[in-house]
């Protein structure tokens, strides 16, 4: 058993580390003055400048094989980087990746789709909520019907990260009715790749937080035969293995987020000083950092593990379940315990504080809620699919 980063992960760490400090932490007061006007935190066009700066330093598809220009780092890699970049609030993500998911794409639809994505010439979303099927997926209503050689598509997702700003989407229909319902929503569903052009539309959603989330209406969208990702009726696993590889990454968000915080708690007791002594040395203080650090280590190994378990090839959903349930959790009390330390400025927007508590209550909400999760942990538990300590 090895519990550190080797050589090369821990080289890799600090560039990325490196990049976080000198490139998008400066940006902050920029973004949230931007935000603060109802402005994107970060144009286009300064995403991208950023994006070639890495590019430059060589991070390019953290996780993109090799074969299609990436550096294929790995799934631990993944979450040490995911983790590094979670340290600022700036809205930044590498180039050069695409979703999981769309590398089930046969040679035509990756020379179409995958490869634009990649190169960031095309931006995609994935679609499966909708307004009366959120945790719920098997309750999903959108229908495919065939026409021809054509499926004509009608109904609306809501909540799709993206969904505002997206090429194309990658959106799950029912295909075959009376399968869905037999099998409680496993089967009978197919993943199609819509292009915008085909006919959807999108309409923002506000909400507290800095994301904004985006409705998909189809309303007779008509869907060539050819673009169907993965087979007829096999959408269902597809929308698995998107979610479940988007839950153990919340986790290492909120860990890199948590981080952060907690230093910014840290050094602010050092400084603030009430009744003639800084508040550091007060043990109702000492009490929140002490158990913050305790909590940012224990989902830090929960999502490594997660990640660690991916890499190895083996079935990852228990873990990742934990590490999204618990490490939502803990960013969500971390960032309560940081403004409270912080007293009326925590609450300002003048520090960031108050926008990544915003940020952090949604990481309990996505990609399958606290209930979800924790709904998953116990079937499987009750149900023999895993047994304590297997993963050791």
């Amino acid at each position: 058993m090895h519990l550190r980063l080797t050589d090369e992960q821990r080289m890799v760490q600090k560039a990325i580390r490196k990049f976080v400090e000198k490139e998008l932490m400066p940006l902050e007061n920029e973004v949230l003055r931007n935000e603060r006007e109802g402005k994107p935190g970060l144009s286009e066009e300064k995403l991208k400048e950023l994006q070639l700066k890495a590019k430059e330093a060589g991070f390019w598809g953290i996780n993109t094989p090799e074969e299609y220009g990436g550096a294929n780092l790995g799934h631990v890699m993944q979450a040490i980087v995911t983790m590094e970049v979670s340290k600022t609030f700036v809205p930044f993500r590498f180039g050069g990746s695409a979703d999981n998911i769309l590398y089930y794409a046969n040679e035509e639809q990756k020379k179409k789709y995958l490869l634009p994505t990649i190169n960031g010439e095309k931006k995609s979303c994935f679609a499966i909520t909708e307004p009366g099927a959120g945790s719920d997926t098997r309750n999903i209503k959108m229908a495919a019907v065939k026409d021809g050689s054509e499926w004509v598509l009608n109904g609306e997702k809501t909540f799709i990260t993206g969904g505002n700003e997206a090429d194309f989407v990658m959106v799950i229909a029912i295909t075959d009715k009376e399968r869905h319902q037999a099998t409680n929503g496993r089967e009978g569903v197919t993943c199609f790749i819509v292009d915008r052009e085909m006919g959807w539309r999108s309409e923002p959603i506000h909400t507290m937080g800095p994301s904004t989330p985006a409705s998909l209406i189809f309303e007779n969208v008509r869907v060539p035969e050819e673009n169907i990702l993965g087979e007829l009726h096999g959408g269902y696993k597809l929308g698995l293995e998107w979610i479940g590889y988007a839950r153990w990454i919340v986790g290492a968000r909120a860990v890199g987020a948590a981080e952060r915080l907690l230093q910014m708690a840290i050094d602010y007791a050092k400084e603030r000083v009430t009744f003639g002594k800084p508040i550091a040395e007060r043990q109702a203080i000492q009490w929140m950092i002490a158990d913050s650090a305790v909590e940012i280590e224990a989902a830090k190994w929960l999502v490594l593990n997660a990640a660690f378990t991916l890499d190895q090839g083996e079935d990852n959903r228990h873990l990742a379940s934990m590490a999204k349930l618990f490490g939502a959790n803990m960013g969500n009390r971390v960032v309560d315990r940081v403004m409270q330390i912080h007293g009326g400025m925590g609450y300002t927007k003048e520090m960031p504080i108050e926008r990544w508590y915003r940020d952090a209550r949604l990481w309990r909400i996505y990609d399958g809620t606290d209930e979800i999760q924790r709904m998953i942990i116990a079937r499987n538990l009750l149900k023999g699919h895993v047994k304590l300590g297997q993963f050791l």
